[in-house]
């Protein structure tokens, strides 16, 4: 019998590996699709995070990343046994984890939060006067805090890519427009940056605004996320002047390094059977860590569908 094999690819995977795929989205529909494809083979053109928690929810699949190196710097910045320490000394708290983190990690949270629903869940728990420690975003994290004043103890990591961007180079990109301009910003990015933004959102809530957007038509939209974004945006709404934001002068930093190493060749020889695969974890470790995702799949299966 023939196996059913599915590709996955990130919205920051190159326009030529979205091509290839039979789903692009963010993690969150990623999550939820890998989870309800009923695959053999999962190939995910990613981030290894990411082909984990493909393994995570379908532990009877086989899943293959193409690229052994493409890792996360929330992940590589984290210590999961100081994070362990860190945990116990809030042993009050929920732990509240962003997705983009280690199964290790993943393992020693209560709930796992992407970027379209941190808000709504975190809310949920605060509602049901619970405290919070989140990890590992720190710019998520303290845009949270200013948002809604949680006061919540952070861990500090940061994505390399979106932890570029500052607010004097958008200062200077705005100064030269001449008319109308708007930022919409992915929650990873700098306080400062956040706070200039008139929206703030996940991969697939940026790319929702960008197609609903229908103010002034000459606008300059700034956008403060991984470049590879832009190629959707661009193709969902050509009519728009759509730029990347900057970082600062000099730097050509905007693309992540990690899901640029999906090329062609990798994904076609993960296709055939041939990359890494996520066979490692024990299943100790993946019950662990499939509760958490099960909570945030659960929630947002009853608030967005």
């Amino acid at each position: 019998m023939t196996k059913k094999v599915v590709t996955l690819a990130h919205y920051y995977c190159q326009p030529e590996i979205q091509q290839m795929a039979d789903k692009v989205g963010d993690s969150l529909e990623l999550s939820l699709y890998a989870k309800e494809c009923g695959a053999d083979t999962i190939v995910f053109a990613g981030v290894r995070f990411m082909a984990e928690t493909a393994k995570i929810l379908n532990p009877n699949a086989e899943v293959i990343l193409p690229d052994a190196r493409s890792t996360c710097s929330l992940v590589t910045q984290t210590d999961v046994g100081a994070l362990k320490a860190w945990r116990e000394a809030h042993a009050d708290h929920v732990h509240v984890s962003y997705i983009n983190s280690s199964a290790e990690h993943k393992a020693l949270s209560d709930w796992i939060v992407t970027s379209r629903n941190v808000d709504d869940i975190i809310a949920h728990l605060y509602a049901e006067g619970k405290k919070v420690i989140f990890s590992p975003d720190r710019n998520m994290g303290a845009y949270l805090n200013f948002q809604y004043d949680y006061g919540m103890p952070l861990w500090s990591a940061v994505c390399e890519v979106h932890d570029k961007f500052n607010q004097s180079a958008l200062d200077e990109a705005f100064a030269a427009v001449v008319g109308a301009k708007y930022l919409i910003a992915h929650p990873e990015s700098p306080l400062p940056v956040l706070q200039q933004a008139d929206y703030v959102g996940s991969t697939s809530g940026m790319l929702n605004w960008v197609k609903s957007y229908a103010a002034e038509p000459d606008a300059v939209i700034f956008v403060a996320t991984e470049d590879g974004i832009l190629y959707n945006m661009g193709l969902a709404r050509p009519d728009l002047d759509i730029r990347q934001a900057p970082i600062y002068a000099g730097c050509q930093c905007n693309s992540c390094p990690y899901m640029k190493m999906n090329t062609i060749e990798a994904v076609k020889r993960a296709q055939a059977g041939e990359g890494i695969r996520v066979d490692y974890l024990s299943a100790e470790q993946m019950e662990a860590a499939r509760l958490p995702i099960e909570r945030m799949l659960d929630f947002s299966k009853r608030y967005y569908q």
